[in-house]
């Protein structure tokens, strides 16, 4: 038997302990945390990924502090704006919403979010926080992922854990905060040799690599943890980087694509913004 692992379920849960949680500290709904979403053109899907992650801003009694910036926009034009945020006392927590349009480097305008405001995780402060497991706002997606495991009381300790993806918003984060958790953490990616090989050894296996249907039966030893982060549209629908069909009645649990990884991701955005907004009361 495999078990389906309810990422709607755990996320719920995290949204609800966060929204009593800001208006426990907050009572005053004016001085909630705001959470500023910045979005540059108007990209079809980073305008639906905007409008969830504002919705749930709302539904957490924290503010909305949206920034919505023409496509035609200037590196400087942006990068005044974020500076702006940066200085301004109620924004909380500041999110570049990527990919940006062409000729913005987003590397260099997210450096300019200081990392008490990064709810992405992505500056290299907060890469270096990380690192040396200071405190500091983790990346969304790989902080999910840990939820996700502990919900479902997986072992972290000692466990062997195979992360198949080496992106600096999934793959090396979560591998960092596996070790943080005491587990035995191999980094693999789609151009590893023998990957089946690799990856059957894993008690926990997470698929990160961005390739769909890259883990099969012949990846997954039996009984382990298979967490798929990968999202892929297709005519059928939503499917992930693990052929699930396959995987069933081999792995132990499974998170669904979707319903899995997805939901956790703007879970853990909530949850950093009200860290940010703690951090900067002291």
């Amino acid at each position: 038997m495999t078990t389906l692992i309810d990422g709607k379920a755990v996320a719920a849960r995290i949204r609800a302990r966060v929204a009593a949680q800001v208006s426990d500290e907050y009572p005053d709904p004016a001085r909630a945390p705001g959470l500023a979403t910045v979005l540059v053109g108007d990209d079809p899907a980073s305008a639906v990924y905007v409008a969830s992650k504002r919705r749930a801003v709302v539904q957490a009694g924290m503010r909305d502090l949206h920034m919505s910036l023409p496509g035609t926009s200037t590196q400087r034009e942006v990068a005044a704006v974020i500076s702006k945020l940066a200085a301004d006392p109620a924004v909380a927590g500041i999110l570049l919403q990527l990919p940006l349009p062409k000729g913005l480097d987003s590397a260099v305008l997210i450096e300019r979010i200081p990392a008490e405001k990064d709810v992405d995780g992505l500056t290299t402060m907060s890469a270096g926080l990380l690192a040396r497991g200071g405190f500091g706002l983790r990346p969304c997606t790989p902080r999910g992922v840990l939820e996700l495991l502990d919900a479902e009381s997986v072992p972290l300790a000692g466990a062997r854990a195979v992360v198949v993806g080496r992106s600096e918003l999934v793959g090396r984060p979560l591998a960092q905060l596996l070790l943080h958790r005491d587990a035995t953490v191999t980094v693999a990616h789609s151009k590893t040799a023998d990957l089946a090989a690799v990856t059957r050894e894993a008690d926990i296996l997470i698929a990160a690599a961005g390739v769909r249907g890259l883990i099969g039966a012949e990846h997954v030893k039996p009984g382990a943890t298979v967490i798929d982060v990968g999202i892929h549209r297709t005519g059928a629908g939503l499917t992930g980087d693990v052929r699930a069909a396959e995987v069933t009645g081999i792995a132990a649990r499974l998170t669904p694509v979707p319903g899995g990884v997805g939901p956790m991701t703007i879970a853990m955005l909530m949850a950093n913004t009200l860290t940010a907004a703690r951090w900067s009361r002291g």
